[in-house]
């Protein structure tokens, strides 16, 4: 990455670099305050100026001791240019209580956490130069378009709440914030301050103007992108493996530069057995995870081949440890739900005739139609211990918790149905205490915050502060995708008791989160017209496999569905949402006892077509053997969920003969 000196810029700018000893941040960040108004003062008296810190608390005690050191020159005032029965004004109508006091005196804060009305209001204030000091923190250098005559780096650090330590900022970063300084068209030059700790002067003298190496990333994510290429096809063996590497980035940066990777040295024999360890290493640990089985041939060389996990891990773009808890907590679920799901009765029975269509033969196969109501709690928990688990993934690592938040989720959970680990939930009977773990370091753990927001979305809680809004939607847009790989890693084991009911419960949850509403809660404004639904010409045959003496089973129907007489109210609900999406259902073909899942189907009513009724024709296979056996007393019924992610009024169990 070639860095040029800041004299060839459109704007020249002279840079000033300071070292500031003292081993804490926090009281080295305190003495930088008055360099800071000095060099204000010095540099920029008059044009406007810009603070980059590395934190919400940090712009407002930056800004407070600019104001101190002002009043204690007599003039508190100096940063402000415009009136001050005009700025009080302004002030008034402003959120952030902090922000209301700085900005009389001329001096602004801009952060995530405070409203957009608010940053708004202050961006203008700036750029019409009514206040004269910005104190922001450091990703407003990435975002909004803000120039200055002068631009102070205050810290070259932040606090990565991953590694509970203080970490740099990289160069990358502090270049970005560089460029602010000086504005085209208004000044000759820009000037910018950066204000380090005394023994990274050198290192940021040295790489601020010279060019230094971009290394590559790839060992980071080695694991995924090999798993990616095995699930493809892509590479077949080990040596296949050390092949694709040597063609990438990473294996031209290793050779140029050996010991910033690892390898001994740069020459042919310590590259080759710097990636074979590489490659076994790594294939070590997607076998640990279960994404893919090694096959130990003659000689060096072994064979890989992927699995379901890899597969899900390749589809669903998930951190290669990631299906193997999915997997995990698809069984846990699935053995409560065999346990329980035999004590749940039918809702009330609804007459036949309303939702068939067809040839007699056809009306003959069904026995009973029921409305499918998830009003037992067992369904609540279901729901809840499959956002359990979603957040509990490794995809969720790296969810910001930061500073003194630890606080914030402890209170929000107090406020949630579920608490932070399910033992809210009434009908769960095994609520063990882990061990005595405090229960701040609980709070501090990401996937407890991540449960914590998904609650918050469903149950609409009130959030502590406005960077939890931006946190709850990265969590909840993450959601559909681990469900759908959770679905996918369930699926691989479906011939198994318990299937039946959660594969049941993954549309309701996409339900949950598609409308905002709980199963149990009569959601708010719901369709006053329920769409009509007809099914017609149900076949069942059976027919033996090929050469095997098993049969399939093969159940063939039409669903209907009639609009029109909701497709206006449901576009006001969702004005936010595209016109290339659909209405999702699902259908669950599953058996009375035992709960085993005989086969699953999903498709997509196309919202905004223009027909009013919309026909489409389902076909489910089945392993006969299996729906014969747990058919009930007659060996003759299964069960036919039909499931609507947009509205609840529309589920029915629908009872179907094997045999005539």
């Amino acid at each position: 990455l070639y860095n040029f000196r800041p004299s060839v810029r459109p704007v020249p700018m002279v840079v000033h670099i300071q070292g500031y000893p003292g081993r804490h941040y926090c009281p080295r960040m305190a003495t930088m305050n008055k360099p800071c108004y000095a060099a204000i003062k010095d540099l920029s008296p008059s044009k406007p100026s810009m603070i980059f810190v590395a934190s919400r608390r940090q712009t407002r005690l930056t800004a407070l001791d600019l104001i101190s050191h002002a009043a204690g020159e007599e003039n508190p005032k100096s940063f402000l240019h415009c009136d001050e029965l005009y700025i009080e004004d302004v002030a008034s109508q402003l959120n952030d209580t902090a922000l209301r006091h700085t900005i009389t005196f001329g001096i602004g804060l801009h952060h995530a956490g405070l409203t957009s009305r608010d940053r708004e209001t202050v961006e203008r204030l700036y750029l019409e130069g009514q206040i004269q000091v910005l104190v922001a923190t450091a990703t407003l250098a990435w975002g909004v378009n803000l120039p200055a005559h002068l631009v102070i780096v205050k810290g070259t650090e932040f606090f990565d709440g991953k590694l509970s330590r203080y970490v740099d900022y990289p160069v990358t970063d502090i270049l970005q914030m560089m460029g602010r300084a000086g504005r085209p068209q208004f000044d000759k030059e820009g000037v910018a301050v950066i204000m380090c700790e005394e023994s990274k002067k050198t290192f940021l003298k040295k790489f601020l103007y010279e060019p230094f190496p971009v290394e590559s990333c790839l060992g980071e994510r080695m694991c995924e992108t090999i798993n990616a290429e095995i699930s493809i096809g892509t590479i077949n063996s080990l040596s296949d493996a050390i092949g694709y590497l040597k063609w990438t980035f990473y294996a031209r940066r290793v050779k140029l530069n050996p010991s910033y990777y690892g390898a001994k040295s740069s020459n042919d024999d310590a590259l080759e057995d710097f990636f074979l360890a590489v490659v076994q290493e790594t294939t070590d640990k997607l076998q640990e995870h279960g994404c893919i089985s090694v096959d130990k041939t003659e000689g060096t060389d072994s064979l890989v081949t992927t699995t379901p996990l890899g597969g899900a891990a390749s589809n669903f773009y998930l951190n290669h440890r990631t299906p193997k808890q999915l997997q995990g907590g698809s069984r846990g679920l699935k053995k409560v739900l065999a346990q329980h799901g035999q004590e749940l009765k039918h809702s009330s029975e609804l007459p036949k005739h309303e939702f068939l269509i067809g040839d007699a033969d056809s009306k003959k196969r069904v026995g009973s139609i029921y409305k499918f109501s998830p009003e037992h709690a067992m369904y609540t928990f279901a729901i809840a211990k499959i956002l359990f688990e979603l957040s509990a993934t490794h995809e969720f690592n790296e969810l910001p918790v930061r500073h003194n938040e630890e606080e914030l989720n402890l209170e929000l959970s107090r406020s949630l149905p579920w608490g932070y680990d399910l033992s809210k939930v009434s009908w769960w009977m095994d609520k063990q205490k882990g061990p005595g773990k405090n229960i701040l370091d609980i709070m501090a753990d990401p996937h407890t915050k991540c449960f914590l927001l998904l609650q918050a979305f469903i149950f609409k809680g009130k959030l502590p502060i406005s960077d939890y809004i931006n946190d709850m939607r990265s969590v909840v847009d993450q959601i559909p995708r681990l469900l759908a790989a959770m679905q996918f890693v369930a699926h691989d084991e479906g011939a198994s008791a318990g299937n039946f009911e959660m594969f049941s419960c993954f549309p309701l949850v996409r339900r949950v989160l598609r409308t905002g509403v709980m199963i149990d809660a009569k959601p708010k404004g719901s369709f006053n017209i329920i769409p009509s639904i007809k099914f017609g010409n149900f076949k069942v045959e059976k027919e033996l496999k090929k050469g095997s003496n098993h049969h399939n089973g093969i159940l063939d129907f039409d669903y209907n569905i009639e609009l029109n007489s909701f497709r206006n109210e449901a576009n006001q609900r969702r004005p936010n949402q595209g016109k290339h999406g659909g209405l999702g259902v699902t259908f669950v073909l599953g058996s009375l006892k035992g709960g085993y899942l005989l086969d699953k189907s999903s498709l997509l009513v196309p919202e905004f077509n223009r027909g009013k009724w919309w026909k489409k024709h389902i076909r489910m296979h089945f392993d006969w053997t299996t729906a014969e056996s747990n058919a009930g007393q007659d060996q003759n019924t299964v069960v036919l969920r039909v499931l609507h992610e947009f509205t609840s009024s529309l589920d029915l169990e629908i009872m179907l003969a094997l045999k005539r």
